[in-house]
């Protein structure tokens, strides 16, 4: 088996006194879609952040690609590795959030174009070209000259999307990215990120749209006050939960 985009071991995660994230595990392979659920304040997104060093994490590893994020060992010790070392790890894994951080000032196309300029050094016209197809791939070729506040969220959003993507990371994060959606919004983004699954894109998303959850993942996580409550493959998570706290989950969220 090829060696693991992503392997996360025994993460701890603590704001002050509060351990948000209290050992965990978690290994994905290439074309692996990850959906984490669970209820607010269970650890989702901290978990996620963590792994691009957005949030700091005081004990265990988290290695994209061989490599461990933001820390190496010296004589012994955890050191935190150089603000331009963690600036390239960054890069090896694309995020969307659920607010789309896009540039005001800037037109579709140049949000797109910033990063590969910036920080892949691509000349403008490789730039455009590579802006131009992933912009094609969501549907937003034909906006491409329009600024964000011209945009509806759910276009704001693909734009964003295909941002992230354009930088051909290893390792493609989603935080609740319909969450700030209109409900008639929802499905434009959850197709986008559906063919994305298809295409062998590795995923690892927060999300709390259940269905979705189900058809596009490999494995789905049950995040339960900060511990992985039960894991495993979609139908088997979703048809016959173990544990009485995923069952319960399941009936709010009204998953049927």
């Amino acid at each position: 088996m090829s060696s693991p985009v992503l392997e996360i071991v025994d993460l701890h995660k603590r704001f002050g006194a509060l351990e948000v994230l209290k050992g965990i595990n978690l290994t994905m392979h290439q074309g692996d879609v990850v959906s984490l659920i669970g209820s607010s304040g269970s650890g989702k997104t901290t978990l996620l952040r963590c792994v691009n060093l957005l949030e700091e994490y005081e004990d265990g590893v988290v290695a994209v690609a061989g490599e461990q994020i933001g820390y190496t060992k010296k004589n012994g010790k955890r050191v935190r590795l150089s603000e331009r070392e963690i600036a390239r790890q960054r890069a090896m894994t694309g995020m969307a959030f659920q607010h789309f951080n896009l540039f005001p000032h800037m037109t579709a196309m140049h949000n797109v174009m910033l990063g590969l300029i910036k920080t892949r050094r691509m000349k403008k016209d490789e730039a455009h070209s590579v802006a131009e197809k992933w912009l094609e791939r969501v549907g937003m070729l034909a906006r491409r000259d329009h600024y964000p506040g011209q945009l509806s969220g759910g276009q704001q959003q693909r734009v964003a999307i295909a941002r992230a993507i354009a930088m051909n990371p290893q390792l493609m994060l989603f935080d609740e990215v319909t969450s700030a959606l209109d409900p008639e919004l929802v499905n434009e983004v959850l197709s986008v990120v559906r063919d994305l699954a298809k295409d062998g894109m590795t995923m690892l998303l927060v999300t709390h749209e259940m269905q979705f959850a189900h058809d596009v993942s490999s494995k789905v996580i049950f995040m339960d006050d900060g511990r992985i409550g039960e894991e495993g493959p979609p139908d088997q998570l979703f048809r016959q939960p173990k544990s009485e706290r995923l069952a319960a989950f399941l009936k709010s969220s009204k998953f049927s």
